[in-house]
């Protein structure tokens, strides 16, 4: 992995795919929240797969950030940041790497054991439909968990970046609302 020491801002390509990551997991959350309402089964289906196709954009998108991540490494957080927050923040990435990963992980698997034909953009299927049951119940569990994990984390990132934009340390935030360019050391 590159060293974080010799970065000061994330790359371009860095900041691009946190974004469309961050905008494609919301989305995705609205999506998923129709699943609870009242609906016919053949919109229920529909919906599960373009939820499917928006997790599978996800899927690729988060596997391209983890490869820049770990090519380019991340920017060393401020000197003067008190201790407690740089852990907090590196806590804080590293879990939402877990839950991403955990997320995709387990909408895979809930596809897979699904008791209808998930095909993410028509294009393939993640199992045959003829799923259900305890599998089904255990992993969609784990992803309802990780779901609401990840809206948690996500207030926390957005409370933080808040938090830096109004203090001192405003070129934390700054620097990655300005994904169209990258500050060299």
């Amino acid at each position: 992995m590159a060293s974080s020491s010799t970065r000061i801002d994330f790359t371009v390509g860095q900041k691009i795919l946190h974004w469309l990551i961050a905008i494609a997991i919301i989305m995705d959350l609205f999506i998923a929240q129709k699943f609870g309402g009242v609906m016919e089964n053949m919109d229920r289906f529909e919906s599960r797969s373009d939820h499917a196709s928006l997790g599978t954009i996800v899927a690729v998108l988060f596997a391209i950030r983890l490869y820049l991540r770990f090519k380019h490494g991340a920017p060393l957080l401020p000197s003067d940041l008190p201790v407690w927050q740089t852990r907090i923040a590196h806590l804080a990435h590293w879990a939402l790497y877990g839950l991403i990963s955990l997320l995709i992980l387990s909408g895979i698997g809930s596809a897979m054991n699904a008791n209808s034909v998930v095909s993410p953009f028509g294009l393939f299927a993640y199992g045959d439909g003829s799923g259900g049951g305890t599998t089904y119940d255990l992993i969609r569990m784990v992803h309802e968990f990780a779901t609401k994990a990840i809206i948690a984390l996500i207030i926390l990132h957005v409370v933080a970046a808040l938090y830096h934009l109004a203090s001192k340390h405003r070129h934390l935030t700054l620097r990655m609302m300005m994904f169209w360019r990258s500050e060299k050391a």
